[in-house]
């Protein structure tokens, strides 16, 4: 433990929550403080005086955005060989992955709720800090029930990651800059999952699949060090009622939804229980409205709906990932059936569509200070339309060359568009509202995400009678038809006024 002075030179303006003042008869008033605090008192002060503090902050948020994307597609691949493993089904392991998606889907908002009230870095750091644990928790998995808990378990603690990142980010960048910014949030999120495949891939073939868990825990507890030390302070927001029963009625009514479209390919359309989970979802949310136009404090206004440069990106945003992420599901299977290829070099040529993504990234933020939100937004919707027409076209006969057309016209698409609508949408909304609308963005595109995904594998199962790739075409189309509606929509986003600038973020060092 180290000791200072409460006087004049003191470094920060109050003491943290965690130090313990200790009084003496005939001598200054003395606190000692932990030497972890001491250590980040220093950087925090070093950071301060930095002119490229917004950039640091970017940086320790995207290792954050790193240690819980890299492990997507290696886990994707490695089903196979995790069900033998454990002994179970590689159906019933699938839910390691929808069930983690879900539960982030879900609790998103809630998480950029909690980042609002009770300030960013707070709720970052204990939701990376749940991540690490729950990721060195996975490597001792010793059934496909105990596995698939954990990843739900990681995903319910992590639900905060992404929108408390982002709140920072937001509140770090200048609104200018913010699309910039996350051009390089877009290129981390996209990029770490094919160097998960790169790196990891290897691993699992030559030491097993625990090794993705064993390889992703450090740089999670990495990312939680390197936030505590160089994170700045965000103060909490104003002491308000939490909005108990909007959230649950939001959590309960996108869950509904999101199950039945999970159910739906497997239990059938027709089935019961997957339409009344999207009768039961509709109503939920139609509820959720109703209680957030009531409350005094909801957990997200509904006047920002009101906002084009809210509303317009949202819908963007849905509609872009339905097409994106549609096609990425449908593409190995196009590869594979009709095309021959190995699951290597599926594997290998479908790498294609990210690294175009995360290429894209930082030059679209760029491109949005230069010609504003809706042309760059424009641009990656007809990017995405012109991909999925591409992709329309193959056949068994088709050049390798037009695959790889369509999948980096793909990337480059989604690439334009994620940064310039996000950007857009936390331009429209209040300071204080930076971690709810974040999260609001996120639901709403993985909504899109699961729907894209299910749908469009449904009508290719649909049309599987159909000679040659006549299933896929039809899919495809559907895409187009999606991604279409994402470039319409964008033409509605104004361009943010960048003139505009926000107060710096306030760094207190004597805060934790």
């Amino acid at each position: 433990m180290a000791e200072v002075r409460d006087d004049a030179s003191s470094p920060g303006p109050e003491l943290d929550e965690l130090e313990i003042g200790l009084e003496a008869p005939g001598v200054d008033e003395v606190a000692p403080v932990p030497w972890s605090l001491m250590l980040r008192r220093r950087v925090a002060g070093r950071l301060e005086r930095s002119p490229r503090q917004a950039w640091i902050v970017l940086a320790a948020t995207l290792l954050g955005m790193f240690t819980t994307g890299f492990s997507l597609t290696v886990l994707t691949v490695s089903l196979g060989d995790i069900a033998i493993t454990l002994g179970t089904t590689k159906s019933i392991l699938t839910w390691a992955i929808t069930g983690p998606s879900l539960a982030m889907a879900v609790l998103g908002p809630i998480g950029g709720k909690l980042a609002d009230r009770h300030g960013a870095r707070r709720v970052y750091l204990w939701s990376i800090s749940g991540v690490a644990v729950m990721s060195a928790a996975t490597i001792f998995a010793w059934s496909g029930g105990t596995l698939i808990g954990a990843r739900i378990a990681g995903a319910v603690l992590g639900a905060a990651v992404g929108p408390a990142a982002l709140a920072m980010i937001n509140r770090s960048f200048t609104p200018a800059k913010r699309a910039q910014a996350l051009g390089y949030w877009s290129l981390v999120g996209a990029g770490s999952p094919v160097i998960g495949v790169v790196i990891g891939g290897p691993l699992v073939e030559a030491f097993g699949w625990r090794w993705i868990f064993i390889l992703q825990t450090p740089f999670a507890f990495a990312a939680v060090l390197i936030g505590f030390l160089v994170l700045p302070h965000t103060a909490p927001g104003e002491r308000q009622r939490f909005d108990f029963a909007g959230s649950a009625l939001l959590a309960f009514g996108v869950g509904s939804l999101l199950l039945a479209l999970n159910r739906g390919p497997e239990a059938g359309w027709t089935n019961p229980l997957v339409q009344g989970g999207f009768v039961g979802g509709v109503l939920l949310l139609v509820a959720f409205v109703v209680v957030e136009t009531r409350v005094p404090h909801p957990l997200l206004p509904m006047g920002y709906f009101r906002r084009r440069n809210f509303l317009f990106p949202m819908a963007n945003q849905f509609f872009a990932n339905f097409a994106y992420m549609g096609g990425f599901i449908l593409t190995p299977l196009l590869m594979t059936s009709v095309l021959g290829y190995s699951t290597t070099k599926a594997g290998l040529v479908s790498i294609a569509r990210p690294t175009a993504f995360s290429i894209i990234g930082p030059f679209a933020g760029w491109f949005v200070l230069r010609f504003g939100e809706r042309v760059v937004g424009s641009f990656g919707s007809s990017m995405l339309t012109a991909s999925m027409l591409s992709l329309s076209l193959v056949t068994a006969s088709t050049s390798e060359s037009l695959l790889y057309v369509a999948l980096i016209l793909s990337g480059i698409g989604m690439g334009a568009c994620a940064p310039a609508m996000i950007a857009a949408l936390a331009n429209s909304v209040e300071r204080e509202d930076l971690g709810v609308a974040g999260a609001a963005s996120q639901t709403m595109a993985q909504i899109g995400v699961v729907t894209g995904m299910q749908l469009l594998l449904t009508i290719q199962a649909a049309n599987e009678s159909s000679p040659g790739a006549t299933s896929y075409a039809i899919a495809y189309r559907w895409g187009a038809v999606a991604a279409a509606v994402a470039l319409v929509v964008a033409l509605f986003v104004r361009r943010s006024r960048t003139t505009a600038t926000i107060e710096p973020l306030s760094v207190d060092p004597a805060m934790a």
